[in-house]
């Protein structure tokens, strides 16, 4: 592990508590409280749907995600989270105190992304579902000094009908909270040219566009994701460095990279902490943000994530300290937003900038 020289600012987790911070990459149904996971399922009948039937068992039990051998196996747990998400109160209330959990540790600024065409299996209507999580993010922005987006995801495993369908109602919501275009889910065998068409409508309508990709696959993923679908932001992107011509490509036009530490050691695409490349990104001049990926499943926060790229993954502050403002460079936000929240940022950041800040 790296160490600090006597001229480097030595950060604490505190520290990092108090940062004003922006989180770009968390999925809805990734991310909900275990106790509220229990009201819900004792509400509507499917306790037995858990894997157990208290907040302790179920704290217990979840742990055994880390254990996940693949992506694939990862995303297997959202068996216990999206059958509990099928109403409008449910999908209301898991928004607002996503959002909630999230100023209660000075996030100013959250991105939640999630799959609509999941929360329909009980005779909700993709617009219901839609109308239910903005209606749950405002009301947290009402309640909270907390700005919110959605993002829209489509499923990579599911024909592209269904990615055109949410790429519709993308565009249907662009000025009414929904902020981008996503594809998500199993890349193994499931390439981002196959949704090309969802990605230009969604381009052709002027949508910010996210894929995941180079997760736990190659940079040919994040290739097609960025020359096939246009993508602004790569989630993850764990394997650009296996192509340094693309990994140039990405430093010269600023694609920044969603990346999700706690979430790329469950699912084994790095060995470890230590061997995560986020601190050869950052070292390199890539526009790295750091993200939770799913609060739930990964037992997180963006303190937490960013303390971790910190400690474990050997970030040093000056770093981190632009790694945590990037999150707000490169918010889905229209311009004269984004710069305001910027400069209110920059005004309450506890930490100055060094001789190393960039020059932008």
């Amino acid at each position: 592990m790296p160490t600090a020289s006597p001229s480097e600012p030595v950060l604490s987790r505190d520290d990092i508590a108090a940062w004003p911070k922006a989180e770009l990459h968390c999925h809805l149904d990734g991310s909900l409280r275990l106790a509220t996971m229990l009201d819900l399922a004792k509400a509507q009948g499917k306790v037995s749907v858990l894997p157990a039937d208290s907040v302790e068992g179920l704290r217990e039990i979840l742990r055994s995600i880390d254990d996940s051998e693949t992506l694939e196996a990862f995303l297997a747990w959202f068996r216990y989270t999206i059958p509990l998400m099928q109403t409008k109160g449910a999908l209301h209330r898991i928004a607002y105190e996503l959002a909630e959990d999230n100023a209660q540790e000075n996030v100013r600024y959250l991105e939640v992304r999630y799959g609509p065409i999941l929360h329909t299996e009980e005779g909700l209507s993709l617009e219901e579902v839609n109308d239910a999580v903005l209606a749950g993010l405002k009301e947290a922005e009402q309640d909270y000094d907390i700005k919110t987006s959605l993002i829209i995801c489509g499923l990579r495993d599911r024909y592209e009908s269904a990615s055109m369908r949410q790429a519709e109602l993308a565009v249907a919501h662009r000025h009414k909270g929904v902020t981008a275009f996503d594809l998500a889910g199993g890349e193994a065998g499931n390439p981002p040219k196959g949704h090309v068409h969802a990605f230009y409508h969604a381009r052709n309508h002027m949508m910010n566009l996210t894929i995941h990709a180079g997760e736990s696959w190659g940079p040919d993923s994040i290739h097609q994701a960025l020359f096939y679908c246009g993508a602004h932001r790569i989630g993850h992107g764990i394997t650009l460095r296996e192509d340094p011509e693309l990994m140039q490509y990405v430093i010269d036009h600023r694609i920044p990279l969603e990346i999700c530490p706690t979430s790329n050691v469950q699912t084994h695409v790095v060995p470890g902490y230590e061997a995560h490349p986020v601190a050869y990104y950052a070292e390199n001049d890539v526009a790295v943000t750091i993200n939770t990926d799913n609060r739930l499943f990964s037992r997180t926060s963006m303190t937490e994530e960013l303390w971790r790229t910190h400690d474990r993954c050997g970030v040093p502050a000056d770093q981190l300290r632009e790694i945590a403002i990037n999150g707000f460079r490169y918010a889905f936000l229209p311009h004269h937003e984004r710069q305001a929240l910027l400069e209110d940022v920059l005004n309450d950041f506890p930490m100055p900038p060094t001789d190393e800040t960039p020059v932008w």
